[in-house]
């Protein structure tokens, strides 16, 4: 393994380390919210436009354009309470007398921040062309990063520094149990540090905040770019405000009835969230291609195959990493304690990106060739030590509560935490390591005692006839393809764009797949319903000289990996 290769493995742990989040649960008693019709937009429309004060964003950012709106605390109650947004416009670069409007756009999360995506991404993943023709437009949702932002500690590190964050996921009984205590203190904390936050972070709320900013920017219409949790804000936009659905580009779909938890079957309110929305299945599926990829590339392109059978080699990995965890020295001197919940999550995460692949089978090859370290184990065992006792609310900063703020009032759950290990572990049985790593992410949620009686939770079908462009990737970890056809018959004139490829979004991805997207956005009008691209890139492929290539993309927004 090369030195370099190797750093990059280390830098997956690490980031994979500081960026996951527990996903813990709550025994708060309270019923899950009934479906209810959409509010007719003339409903929601009393409260004042805001009004932008674009100024340049500083230093580093000389692109950019930065603002804040003022809106509604309640759309209730539209002249009373406000709560601040922050905002990033990327002008357009072209003729004036040639721009088409401006694209709003969500990265996902939930909890992702969009000033962020458009001043780290825009300008890298539109297309020349539709920069030159749209004000591409960020904005952090109600309550996330720097829109007043829910948190659940006094200040960021309290936050950082606090064990109640620190297990990504149990395995053992003894571990379930402490997670769900541990679980439940910290979704008091939250509850307790930023109450009226909580109670006003419906996505209902933010599709009516992101009407208030599409009429002060001065357009008719909404034309949006949503991607994950982005495209559930999208549904639930089109649903509140039909007539107003300009060019909708969504990509990397969730299931809105299964995330509202208002369906039957597995959508159902009594299944987990974690189950619901299919991620430790959509997991499993694009894990056996990276394998499969992977022995078919052999030892030459990808070093795990040189193990052995690859989805062999990493399954016994896993499982001797849940017992016999090793230590991986850093660069800096240190060590780093590899569990099999730090590999899963890191592999996991890694699956969102393929270009990403080689340097995640390097990091399977290490482990699978390193030796337990004893005294690791009795490390990991030691597990770590509740900080009960929430103190009110402290400095504003990008929080976990930016993440459960929507979430814990837009999803259904029946508040039996007790069910949660039996159900975990048949998951699991289906798909293997992700399922109890995914399973586990709604409990926070679970029961939930903070509402938003504003939210809307369905019905789902929609009654815009704007034509719409829905975009699924085959093998998507986070978002399963099976979910992106339902979501686009959601759509009287929705149109399926097939990214016959791997990750999550398709963003960067495909040549064929971001000339289609120009076209909408620019046009309004889409690809035959149905069409399907092929990914530029094949991992572990040997390289094609003659292939057809891009100029370098980021091909995952930022803001898309809560999960």
């Amino acid at each position: 393994m090369t030195t370099l290769r190797r750093t990059r493995g280390l830098a997956l742990l690490t980031t994979t380390l500081l960026a996951t989040t527990l996903a813990v649960p709550t025994a708060l008693g309270a019923a899950p919210s009934a479906p209810t019709d959409a509010a007719p937009a003339t409903a929601r429309t009393a409260a004042p436009v805001p009004e932008l004060d674009w100024q340049p964003c500083g230093e580093g950012l000389e692109p950019f354009l930065c603002a804040t709106a003022e809106v509604p605390r309640d759309h209730d109650r539209p002249r009373g309470a406000t709560t601040t947004i922050a905002l990033t416009l990327l002008p357009a670069s072209g003729d004036p007398a040639e721009r088409v409007g401006t694209l709003f756009t969500n990265p996902g999360g939930p909890g992702g921040s969009g000033v962020q995506f458009v001043q780290q991404a825009a300008p890298f993943i539109y297309p020349p062309e539709v920069l030159a023709r749209f004000d591409v437009l960020g904005f952090d949702p109600r309550a996330v990063a720097g829109s007043d932002p829910a948190t659940c500690f006094r200040t960021q590190a309290e936050e950082d520094a606090s064990p109640l964050l620190a297990q990504i996921y149990p395995i053992t009984p003894r571990e379930e149990a402490r997670y769900t205590l541990e679980g439940l203190a910290l979704a008091a904390r939250c509850q307790v540090t930023s109450p009226v936050r909580f109670a006003t972070a419906s996505t209902a709320n933010v599709a009516r905040d992101m009407d208030l900013l599409r009429a002060a920017v001065g357009d008719e219409r909404l034309f949006y770019a949503g991607y994950s949790y982005g495209t559930y804000l999208g549904a639930t936009y089109a649903r509140l405000f039909p007539d107003r659905v300009g060019r909708f580009l969504l990509d990397a779909t969730v299931d809105p009835v299964a995330w509202s938890g208002t369906g039957s079957g597995d959508a159902a309110p009594s299944v987990p969230l974690g189950i619901r929305i299919r991620q430790g299945l959509g997991a499993h599926e694009t894990f056996g291609e990276f394998t499969r990829l992977c022995a078919e590339g052999g030892p030459a392109t990808c070093p795990l195959a040189a193990f052995g059978d690859p989805a062999t080699v990493a399954y016994e990995t896993f499982d001797r990493l849940a017992t016999q965890p090793v230590e991986i020295p850093l660069p800096d001197g240190t060590t780093l304690l590899v569990t099999q919940q730090l590999a899963v999550a890191t592999t996991f995460q890694s699956l969102y990106s393929p270009a990403l692949w080689p340097d995640l089978a390097a990091l399977l090859a290490e482990l699978a060739a390193l030796s337990p370290d004893p005294t690791a184990v009795a490390s990991a065992a030691a597990g770590t030590r509740s900080a009960l006792g929430a103190r009110l609310r402290g400095e504003d900063y990008p929080s976990i509560g930016g993440a459960l703020a929507s979430l814990c009032v837009d999803t259904a759950s029946n508040g039996r935490v007790d069910r949660y290990p039996r159900l975990i572990d048949a998951y699991d049985e289906t798909a293997p390591y992700f399922g109890r790593f995914r399973g586990w992410v709604g409990l926070p949620c679970e029961g939930w005692k903070i509402e938003d009686r504003d939210a809307f939770t369905g019905p789902w079908q929609q009654t815009t006839t704007a034509p719409v462009l829905v975009v699924g990737t085959r093998f998507d970890p986070a978002t399963p393809y099976q979910q992106t056809e339902p979501y686009r018959d959601l759509f009287p004139a929705g149109h399926l764009l097939t990214l016959d490829g791997w990750g999550h979004t398709a963003i960067g991805k495909s040549v064929c797949v971001d000339e289609h997207i120009a076209t909408y956005l620019l046009t309004g009008e889409p690809p035959a319903d149905g069409t399907v691209c092929a990914p530029d890139l094949v991992p572990f492929a040997p390289a094609d000289p003659g292939a057809r290539s891009a100029a370098p993309r980021i091909d995952v927004p930022p803001g898309l990996p809560f999960w």
